[in-house]
């Protein structure tokens, strides 16, 4: 049996090519019925977000393996294998493990360190073991997972900071306020852009309730009820702009929503950021001349995106280090574990030599009080775990290795043991 993983992903294909592939949250338990039915997999984990597609599995036979895969993906998508087969990639036993351990760590994400695939790997691996799709194998494989991207986002600085521009907002704007708690935000425009932004300011804690405004409101509103904000309308906005410390402009207007003219004049003297997340610009000219006013745009943003992205490069090869090491201990649990039944026969065989010896001595000597039994009980534990314990020190030691196997085979004969 071989560990396999199969996939697709952001860097493999263009998005529309990816799309199809992808197997959204509700849908993952029909993928995983659909994949376990396949003759040459055992044991099925599907981790899909919307960057990646990818079918970790335990295969029988490689060649057949691949083919159940790409006849699932090809079934699933709707799209002939030809159109995405040159676009997979594969990896087997210790590299498919070893990507496992990289994509959980943020390594192989589009946002160099996301702290989102973490819980995305968790999520796949609890869904396949809830469906019975997952068993021994992929079921460590996965838990291990999990520890690695936790020890890699403890120990080092690949998770730091930010890398979507939207959420760059709130950490920017934090800095040039002296820190956001106690402060207010108001969203103009709750399009795409507008609704990351929200989500983003929402999530920062220590904040006044989000304020947000659109000029179809019921957008505005429906918005505000999933970030726990307020909407106001359209018309509201200018007797807002008197009490928000932040101003994010976020609509697909073609002129300016924000000038020198839309602010009042008695807070020009109090410190306020406004970040142009809009393309084409929602503020106007002048706006960043005026005193307490620190203007952000994309070209800011970008800039700060890109610093925060070079200070997690600089943790790669740190990241790297951890996978290599805690791939170092997968494979070693996995080596004990392939002889732990091996390990628990030999135990079992001691113990059920000592319990028959000690009833010889029974019959032989009478019945032994419960002190005299308790005695000899215990004498024969000890000689029996002393006798075991050598042996199985070393088998363990050499668990994975031809030594490990060939003391294998030589336990099974010497101790009887079955194969």
């Amino acid at each position: 049996m071989s560990v396999a993983v199969v996939g697709i992903n952001h860097r493999t294909v263009p998005l529309e090519v990816l799309e199809p592939l992808i197997v959204g949250p509700p849908e993952l338990p029909k993928a995983l019925a659909d994949l376990r039915e396949r003759p040459h997999l055992e044991e099925v984990v599907v981790l899909s977000t919307c960057m990646r597609t990818e079918v970790y599995a335990v295969v029988n036979r490689f060649h057949g393996a691949m083919a159940d895969i790409r006849e699932f993906l090809a079934a699933w998508s709707g799209c002939p294998p030809e159109a995405f087969a040159g676009h997979l990639y594969s990896y087997f036993d210790e590299a498919a493990v070893s990507h496992l351990f990289r994509v959980a760590c943020g390594l192989d994400s589009a946002a160099l360190g996301e702290p989102e695939v973490l819980r995305q790997v968790r999520h796949a691996g609890d869904v396949a073991k809830r469906e019975g799709t997952s068993g021994p194998v992929l079921g460590a494989a996965f838990r291990h997972a999990t520890l690695v991207g936790k020890r890699a986002r403890t120990e080092t600085g690949i998770a730091r900071g930010t890398t979507s521009l939207a959420y760059a907002a709130p950490a920017l704007a934090a800095r040039h306020l002296g820190g956001l708690e106690g402060k207010q935000a108001l969203v103009l425009g709750v399009g795409e852009a507008g609704e990351v932004a929200a989500r983003a300011f929402a999530a920062t804690s220590g904040m006044l309730p989000l304020l947000l405004a659109n000029r179809a409101r019921s957008r505005a509103e429906r918005l505000a009820s999933m970030v726990a904000g307020r909407a106001i309308t359209w018309d509201a906005v200018p007797g807002a702009l008197a009490g928000v410390d932040v101003i994010a402009c976020c609509t697909a207007a073609e002129a300016a929503v924000l000038d020198v003219a839309s602010l009042p004049p008695h807070r020009r003297d109090r410190a306020l950021v406004v970040i142009d997340l809009a393309v084409p610009r929602n503020v106007g000219p002048g706006v960043a001349d005026l005193a307490g006013v620190t203007l952000l745009d994309m070209d800011d943003i970008g800039a700060f995106v890109s610093a925060q992205l070079g200070e997690r490069r600089a943790e790669v090869p740190a990241v790297e280090q951890i996978v290599t090491e805690e791939l170092g201990r997968y494979n070693s649990s996995l080596a004990e574990r392939s002889v732990a039944p091996l390990v628990a026969a030999l135990h079992e065989r001691a113990e059920s030599i000592w319990r028959d010896e000690l009833a010889r001595l029974e019959n032989r000597l009478g019945p032994l009080s419960a002190e005299q039994h308790a005695a000899a009980e215990q004498l024969a534990r000890r000689v029996a775990a002393k006798l075991v314990h050598e042996p199985t020190v070393n088998l363990k030691a050499a668990a994975g290795t031809a030594r490990g196997e060939a003391l294998a085979e030589a336990f099974r004969d010497i101790f009887g043991l079955e194969p």
